[in-house]
């Protein structure tokens, strides 16, 4: 018979499913959407267009895009209240974090 992976964690006692749950989201590396940050930092679409001086309509515009300017989603990314890191990644190397390219030009 195949075990259901179900049916072992629901017989795991509360306290090991939960460190095994923890542990696991430490493991899962996070990726999500525009729009889903957005949503796990509470913030609505109208709010980060106050912030950036446009339109909630424009926002929902933007998060449905799969091509952005660096500068467009550092300003995104600003208005959530964070800070956007560029990072290339190799197979023969560490992971390098690119310097200057998603940094406020000083035209803006």
């Amino acid at each position: 018979m195949a075990l259901d992976v179900e049916d072992v964690i629901s017989g795991l006692d509360p306290e090991r499913r939960r460190r095994i749950e923890e542990r696991a989201a430490e493991l899962i590396p996070e990726e999500m959407t525009l729009r889903e940050l957005r949503r796990a930092r509470r913030l609505t679409q109208a709010s980060i267009g106050r912030e950036l001086g446009t339109s909630q309509d424009a926002i929902s515009r933007l998060e449905k895009r799969s091509d952005l300017l660096l500068s467009t989603l550092r300003r995104t990314i600003e208005a959530m209240g964070g800070s956007l890191s560029l990072v290339a990644r190799f197979p023969d190397r560490p992971p390098v974090e690119l310097a200057g390219i998603a940094e406020q030009d000083a035209r803006d």
